[in-house]
């Protein structure tokens, strides 16, 4: 997940953060939507802006509203309460074959029957474009996409990655504003999907177009998205960078739904530029730099990556150590994790790089073993 953190450069980072300009005027709002269905509330008073060019992600667990959200911006679904302003303009009355949206489906939806060419053709024909127009755009989208070898095969023809991009070909043939992508790459196998992944990010750069991904897939979002937001129960938990969610959540829902975290418990006293944390009986108090403000004995969370977490077989020289028995070990081909049981009962865990293709393991299964972090390396969370 560390490295799923670091997403593209461009245009992502750099100059493309219009969310930082205050001048900058959104492609879509959400202004305070809520949506019921029944007693239930599907979504909470959310408000959110999505900027034209992102690749925008709405991330959380099955029921946390994203695909509701969603919905409600093809139009499929209207708002109970709030209002969804695209371009400025209020869409909940235009209905879905009016708006400039398009959405794509985990299914792809593709016609059996027609050819790639036809399947990408096909909206363009029933809006009454012309011929020579039609065959210029398809040919556009069959470059695009790579498919131009296999716009004369039919979909059962073609693989499930192919059949992806052509899903893709033809919700883009329209030149949307805005394409939904529900799911997109559930289908496939892992492999194929993180290959698909950058192929995704590389068309909507070519493209310009917005994309709003709904995903459950951590890594996923976390890889092709400009933000991210972390949902649940109907509500914004945090709406951020990919590394922001990474480096500085601000939960620890957030903290253990975006990669691998140890989360310590414990009250707070502040102590210079950070705080101490009293965690566990008989324990050394763990010492965190931290710009939030805490009172005295105030409950508090110290969240930690495990790669951030050091292994040793000796004592360190650390303001935060810790010793405890190695309990299990998990190899992961470029990284081993180290599950570390402390005397206080609490599990540890910490990684490290396989960087040699032979190395005998440094620490195995029983070893007692030093754990150290800087006072950087953490985040204090209050909540």
């Amino acid at each position: 997940m560390a490295e799923a953190a670091r997403s593209k450069p461009s245009p992502h980072q750099g100059i493309f953060e219009p969310w930082n300009d205050p001048d900058a005027e959104p492609l879509i709002r959400f202004q305070n939507v809520t949506k019921r269905f029944g007693d239930f509330t599907a979504i909470d008073d959310l408000s959110i802006d999505i900027y034209e060019r992102e690749f925008f992600a709405l991330l959380g667990p099955s029921g946390c509203g994203k695909t509701t959200l969603m919905r409600m911006l093809a139009g499929f679904e209207a708002p109970t309460e709030g209002t969804i302003l695209l371009s400025g303009q209020d869409i909940s009355p235009i209905p879905p074959n009016r708006r400039a949206v398009n959405m794509m489906f985990q299914s792809y939806a593709l016609f059996p029957h027609l050819n790639i060419y036809e399947n990408i053709a096909f909206g363009l024909k029933r809006e009454g474009m012309p011929k020579n127009d039609i065959a210029e755009r398809v040919d556009e989208m069959l470059r695009l996409t790579r498919l131009e070898r296999f716009a004369k095969r039919k979909p059962h023809q073609i693989s499930g990655g192919q059949r992806q991009r052509v899903a893709l070909a033809r919700s883009l043939a329209k030149a949307p504003k805005l394409l939904l992508l529900d799911e997109p790459l559930g289908a496939l196998d892992k492999k194929l999907r993180q290959d698909t992944q950058f192929e995704l990010m590389d068309i909507q750069e070519k493209t310009g177009t917005t994309f709003v991904i709904v995903t459950h897939d951590q890594e996923e979002a976390m890889t092709v998205a400009s933000r991210v937001a972390v949902m649940d129960e109907g509500k914004l938990i945090q709406v951020s960078t990919p590394e922001e969610l990474y480096e500085e959540p601000n939960s620890t829902y957030v903290a253990d739904f975006i990669g691998d975290v140890n989360l310590i418990e414990g009250k707070a006293s502040p102590s210079g530029d950070g705080i101490d944390i009293h965690w566990a009986e008989g324990q050394p108090p763990l010492h965190c730099k931290t710009s939030r403000v805490f009172s005295e004995g105030q409950t508090c969370h110290l969240a930690i990556r495990p790669e951030k977490v050091a292994i040793h077989s000796e004592e360190p020289e650390a303001m935060n150590k810790l010793q405890g028995k190695v309990l299990d070990i998990a190899y992961l081909g470029n990284i081993s994790t180290y599950h570390v049981e402390l005397p206080s009962g609490h599990v540890i865990k910490a990684q490290t790089a396989n960087n040699r293709r032979i190395a005998r393991r440094s620490f195995t299964w029983e070893d007692t073993v030093w754990l150290s972090w800087t006072e950087t390396a953490g985040v204090a969370l209050d909540r």
